[in-house]
């Protein structure tokens, strides 16, 4: 049979990247499919502050320019992108719904009928609604049924996780996409997407914080029992970590930005203290060596500020002792060496970097950096979405896909 290929392409628009992955679905009739990547772009912007759009035009151009290398690696165009949200934008609530059950038996349509219901709430002119996400359901007055197709029962009542984001930034993302020319084919909230691509499923059934520490913000979500639990976003990210660099060492923030890259460490202890580096002097063309204990010490201690916060959050959100799959950390930031130990030495619970690549063939290696954990991830929402369409998994190669995908299904 006639391998069918299905294409993909993913946009995660950061303050400090534009990032853009194009992939493909392949279906080998009753062979096993392949989730291939088949191009990567990636452009510094000017035209976002703190994930928002701020600029249109330089915007549209970051876009096209992101996409236009991924076009070229990939020698493919897509159309339609499904593009990441920050969770800055966005508001997270809990609906509750209920239903009678017509048979003895639960089945699949009393399900959606109890999700209809949940979701059947006033959403604010402002703000526009992105995701509905089933969380438990009881039966009969019994909580806590992950599935209850199949169970006997006169009342199924259901708690839905809904995302609901500013309607303000929904319209710049879209317009500035729709000006690069590209549709968007749905809007997804980042930690949703990264989640998918860099999390395991015994880590999201056992409770996992998901830390990305991007350019400006960093976003936490908390995943337990399978299901994503609680959303919070914080206001400092690794540009601080910078601005801490241009301080202390005197340099300007483009050098700050370089130096940090090449010889930034997290921690202290982990440097030679009769190690030094060179930096731009005070006169044009001057050099100046520094202590690389003292570059450490500036990083740890605005990592260790803003990963105390994070802590604070988890805390607050009475999921600290609950995470059996300790804490994964994405983003940018999340390479500068050593933020895994700082994190350790916090937390007190296993720290690991989330780096996505795992189950993907082509140029998966592209991909393999945290940095990359949101735009990959918004690739395998496409192919979930691919999966649905097609009727949810009625031929042998969709069977082999569901069982690749099928944890994917649990968030939406």
């Amino acid at each position: 049979m006639i391998a069918t290929p299905y294409l993909i392409g993913a946009l995660d628009i950061g303050s400090t990247k534009t990032c853009a992955v194009i992939g493909e679905l392949i279906l080998n009739g009753d062979g096993p499919p392949q989730i291939k990547v088949l191009g990567v772009g990636q452009v510094r912007p000017n035209g976002v502050r703190r994930d928002a759009v701020s600029n249109i035009e330089e915007t549209t151009e970051e876009i096209r320019q992101a996409l236009r290398q991924a076009e070229l690696m990939a020698g493919v165009q897509p159309r339609g992108l499904y593009v990441g949200i920050s969770s800055e934008f966005v508001r997270t609530d809990v609906s509750n719904g209920v239903v009678a059950i017509g048979g003895e038996e639960i089945r699949q349509t009393d399900v959606e009928r109890v999700h209809e219901v949940a979701r059947a709430v006033v959403v604010p002119p402002d703000r526009e609604l992105l995701h509905v996400i089933p969380q438990d359901y009881s039966v009969d007055h019994k909580d806590g049924i992950q599935h209850p197709v199949g169970m006997l029962g006169t009342r199924l009542e259901a708690d839905v996780f809904m995302v609901l984001a500013s309607g303000t930034a929904v319209r710049n993302i879209r317009k500035v996409v729709a000006r690069a020319g590209y549709d968007v084919a749905q809007l997804v909230l980042n930690p949703l997407a990264a989640g998918l691509s860099v999390l395991t499923p015994e880590e999201r059934e056992v409770g996992v914080a998901m830390v990305g520490i991007g350019g400006r913000i960093t976003e936490i979500a908390i995943f337990h029992e399978s299901k994503i639990r609680h959303v919070a976003v914080l206001p400092c990210g690794g540009v601080n970590v910078t601005n801490d660099i241009v301080k202390g060492l005197g340099i300007p923030y483009a050098e700050a930005e370089k130096v940090k890259e090449r010889h930034g460490v997290a921690m202290r202890g982990m440097v030679d203290p009769d190690q030094t580096i060179e930096v731009p002097g005070p006169a044009p063309g001057a050099q100046k060596h520094m202590p690389r204990e003292l570059l450490a010490h500036i990083a740890e201690q605005r990592m260790d500020e803003l990963l105390g916060l994070v802590h604070q959050e988890v805390e607050r959100a009475g999921y600290l002792n609950r995470l059996g799959g300790g804490v994964v950390l994405t983003g940018g930031c999340a390479s500068l060496k050593g933020t895994v130990e700082v994190a350790q030495s916090i937390f007190t619970m296993p720290v690991r970097s989330g780096a996505p690549g795992d189950g993907l063939a082509g140029l998966a290696d592209s991909v393999r950096r945290p940095k990359f954990a949101t735009a990959t991830g918004l690739l395998l929402f496409g192919v979930e979405r691919i999966r649905e369409d097609l009727g949810h998994g009625r031929s042998a190669g969709m069977r082999a896909l569901n069982r690749i995908g099928g944890w994917l299904r649990e968030f939406f």
